[in-house]
């Protein structure tokens, strides 16, 4: 079975730090085969995926620390992108986000929409929040604060990221 690993909150600002060769060797130390990771901030993709609390584990007794793991599958990603509902947006990637959640959002859609400003727009299809951002994600309110009104834990990439991964998937 082929998936794809996304690791929240390592590699950034000096915390959470974890290399990906050392990385991909603990993964493959718990059985995960074809292991390939996708610059510094924990994408990975694999097949014979280990079970997401066992990653956490291990990577929290290696490196002091412990990451939410998300881990899907290879149909279930391919179907977050082509679920996408902002196919428009995509002639500009990097303001085009994916947060996938851990489980089914529970959104509270007023604060949602509170947190929305000028073109922004996002809409929830299945594990899925996208959510374009025109002005850019650096600037956006609704991208730092979207997650805490979501009900689940979620991470989010940019469609560069989310491309690139299922490319990867691809070619395993």
């Amino acid at each position: 079975m082929k998936s794809v690993l996304l690791l929240r909150g390592i590699n950034v600002g000096g915390h959470g730090k974890l290399p990906m060769a050392e990385l991909r060797a603990l993964l493959e130390g718990l059985g995960a085969e074809d292991v390939a990771t996708y610059i510094q901030s924990g994408n990975v993709v694999m097949r014979g995926a280990p079970r997401s609390d066992d990653i956490a584990d291990a990577i929290e007794e290696q490196f002091g620390f412990r990451p939410t793991c998300m881990l899907i599958g290879a149909e279930a990603f391919a179907e977050g992108l082509a679920n996408d509902p902002f196919k428009e947006a995509r002639e500009t990637p990097k303001l085009l986000h994916y947060f996938f959640c851990a489980d089914e959002p529970h959104p509270n859609r007023q604060k949602l929409d509170a947190l929305l400003s000028g073109a922004e727009r996002y809409e929830i299809i299945g594990k899925v929040m996208y959510f374009h951002a025109p002005d850019g994600m650096g600037r956006s309110k609704f991208g730092a604060r979207a997650e805490s009104h979501l009900g689940v834990s979620a991470t989010a990439r940019n469609l560069n990221t989310v491309a690139k991964l299922r490319e990867m998937l691809d070619a395993i």
